[in-house]
């Protein structure tokens, strides 16, 4: 079977969900479209995403056209959402990236679009919209042409914008001017098609050109531009007839063993977790045994949508999204079956802010962190932190609007009143050098079983965590290898100084166990026998001492800003942009409006907003994104480590000591 699963992206309030209903309506599923207003859409299905009008968590629809299974993927557009963007992206056949023909090319639009750009992510541009007051798609198009990509063609022209008789009307292949353009943008990326133009231009027709847009579309090396009203229905029916044509279509190879990537986790009233899958190959059949993660577990029920809902089957193949029951302590990111080469690269900038959650009610702090834990199986980068010794737990945010989700959430599906410390910024750790470390086995001050030395280096920025062998890996059971690798890993979310240390080699120089030993009448000897709780308790430590011996720095993230202001504010609001550390690169006269596009440190960002209304008459229209980090002036902010920290050797031995005493371990 022919599947196409298709995400639909934008910047908050563009109408993306609108537009999903009005697609599902179109094609039979639905009688009526839901309204966002009203919180009868089919995709927004949380209550607390009808009530504020929002998409939170990402929904998959799913219908046939020409005879292929659409899977249609609503994402959230508001910026303290990108998480759910995140897990979806990868999985994407193509993509309708909605705009605004009121409000035009938006800070989340372009963040989008150069991500899609980079993974070479086949993509429809949709301008929406244009039955509203105001609505000028001319101009939108210019705007996506100079400010996303100048590889766009407009598919079709607009009637009568900003009324209710809006109407797109789709260009014809006979279209001189569209003939024109076509050959302009096409040819350009295509010698074959140039060469044939060259010796006959007669041969070069409009159905030429069809193809050849066809195909490069489907290359991801332009984009063609729709237009129409979600509302209305103008232009949905293009844009339907553009999926299929447009997008890559696949027939996935059944016969390949199964191979698939959970992207969304979700609870079912009884507790059990049900996993979103999209399966890439291969086939899933009812009571299957496979890998789930580093699980084997059997399926105990599986369902695909179908017709705007989901439904029970007893297989599913290659291509489709299903929901698999019976995996277990399934997470997000999990392969299922075969997994897939590399590792998933992240395509957005983590969290960069922070927040104490506090219970209302002291004695609720054990229920607050299990449910927040619930809610990181949803979102893992929200990165619950407890720390036991200061009863404090913390959480990463993108913004002010999820901190008030995940507040109504605790509210209202835990019964959980709680309230918030005020948001700082997250700060992260880089290597300034190469360090080692080694404790041995059976050598003071080593108090663990265990042989552990390690080394440390910087590695390629972005290329994240390595970890390597410098030792034999037949000198140790594969499992105290591996203890030490995930101990590593959960060790650098906290240096030296307390933030997540990134991009960083980490090389095992050192390991070395003693065997299991046990009496003359056959009793285990837990003394004198090393086991994989020895490797993980003795990491931290010689990993810390590896990074003291490097040096780490500490760096903040910094955002780049783009701002539209009335041209005659310029010169009142440049010194206080001084003032808030915002420091602008390029200041250009449109006309009117000037555009200051600059960075600013991303603790500035609020200060900024804040600020520019009263300094522009509420005329400043100020747009802000993660660039890069950079380091601290001054004193290194620090965080405080969890329990157990081993940056306090004897405070660590004393709640390792703790811990396992209280576990009845040695």
């Amino acid at each position: 079977m022919t599947t196409l699963n298709v995400g639909i992206l934008a910047h908050v309030d563009a109408g993306k969900t609108s537009l999903t209903e009005r697609l599902l309506h179109a094609v039979g599923v639905i009688d009526e479209p839901g309204s966002v207003d009203d919180g009868t859409t089919r995709t927004d299905s949380l209550a607390l995403e009808r009530r504020r009008g929002i998409t939170i968590r990402s929904a998959v629809v799913s219908f046939v056209v020409d005879g292929v299974t659409v899977n249609l993927i609503d994402t959230p557009g508001h910026p303290d959402f990108i998480a759910e963007v995140e897990r979806v992206v990868d999985l994407l056949d193509g993509v309708v990236l909605v705009v605004s023909a009121v409000e035009g090319v938006q800070a989340q639009t372009r963040v989008l679009m150069r991500t899609l750009q980079r993974l070479r992510l086949p993509t429809l541009l949709f301008i929406n919209k244009i039955d509203r007051s105001g609505a000028d798609p001319d101009r939108v198009l210019r705007d996506i042409a100079d400010r996303l990509t100048p590889s766009v063609v407009a598919t079709g022209h607009v009637r009568a914008a900003g009324s209710r008789r809006a109407d797109f009307v789709p260009h014809l292949d006979r279209d001189p001017r569209f003939v024109r353009q076509l050959l302009d943008l096409l040819s350009a990326r295509d010698d074959r098609l140039l060469a044939e133009y060259v010796q006959d231009e007669h041969r070069v027709t409009g159905p030429r050109l069809r193809a050849a847009l066809v195909e490069q579309s489907r290359r991801a090396l332009v984009y063609p531009v729709l237009a129409g009203s979600a509302i209305t229905g103008a232009g949905v029916a293009a844009l339907i007839g553009g999926l299929t044509e447009l997008l890559p279509v696949a027939e996935p190879d059944a016969d390949a063993p199964a191979s698939g990537t959970v992207f969304k986790v979700e609870r079912t009233p009884t507790g059990e977790k049900v996993a979103y899958v999209r399966m890439f190959g291969g086939t899933v059949r009812l009571r299957d045994r496979l890998p789930v993660g580093e699980r084997v577990a059997t399926v105990t029920g599986i369902q695909v949508f179908a017709n705007g809902s989901a439904v029970r089957v007893d297989a599913v193949g290659g291509g489709r999204i299903a929901l698999l029951h019976g995996v277990g302590d399934v997470r997000i990111g999990d392969p299922v079956g075969v997994a897939r080469a590399g590792r998933p690269a992240r395509h957005f900038a983590p969290p960069s802010l922070e927040t104490i959650v506090v219970p209302e009610h002291r004695p609720d702090q054990a229920a607050l962190y299990a449910a927040l834990s619930d809610l990181a199986e949803q979102d893992p980068l929200i990165d619950v932190r407890r720390d036991a010794a200061r009863r404090e737990i913390t959480v990463s945010l993108y913004g002010e609007v999820q901190k008030e989700v995940i507040e109504a959430t605790l509210a209202e599906e835990y019964g959980l009143a709680v309230t918030f410390r005020e948001t700082t910024t997250v700060h992260v750790e880089r290597l300034l050098g190469t360090g080692a470390a080694v404790e041995l086995i059976g050598v003071d001050p080593n108090p663990f079983l265990a042989t552990v030395g390690l080394r440390v280096a910087p590695g390629d920025p972005g290329g994240g965590i390595v970890f390597r062998l410098g030792v034999e890996p037949g000198s140790m059971p594969p499992a105290f290898f591996t203890a030490v690798e995930e101990t590593v890993r959960e060790t650098l979310r906290q240096g030296p100084y307390g933030w997540q240390v990134l991009d960083c080699v980490v090389t095992m120089t050192h390991a070395g166990y003693w065997a299991r030993q046990s009496h003359s009448h056959g009793t285990f000897d837990k003394s004198m026998s090393s086991t994989a709780g020895d490797f993980r308790n003795l990491t931290p430590l010689v990993l810390m001492a590896a990074l003291r011996a490097a040096g780490t720095r500490v760096e903040e993230p910094v955002h780049r800003f783009r701002l539209e202001i009335p041209g005659d504010v310029l010169a009142a609001v440049l010194p206080v942009l001084a003032r808030l550390d915002a420091v602008p690169h390029r200041t250009v006269a449109q006309g009117g409006p000037v555009v200051v596009v600059g960075m600013v440190p991303a603790r500035q960002v609020h200060a900024v907003e804040r600020r520019l209304p009263a300094l522009t008459r509420g005329e400043g229209i100020f747009e802000s994104t993660f660039d890069h980090h950079r380091p601290v002036r001054g004193e290194p902010p620090r965080r405080p480590h969890g329990d157990p920290n081993p940056t306090d050797r004897k405070e660590y031995l004393l709640a390792v000591n703790r811990r396992v005493n209280r576990r009845g371990e040695r």
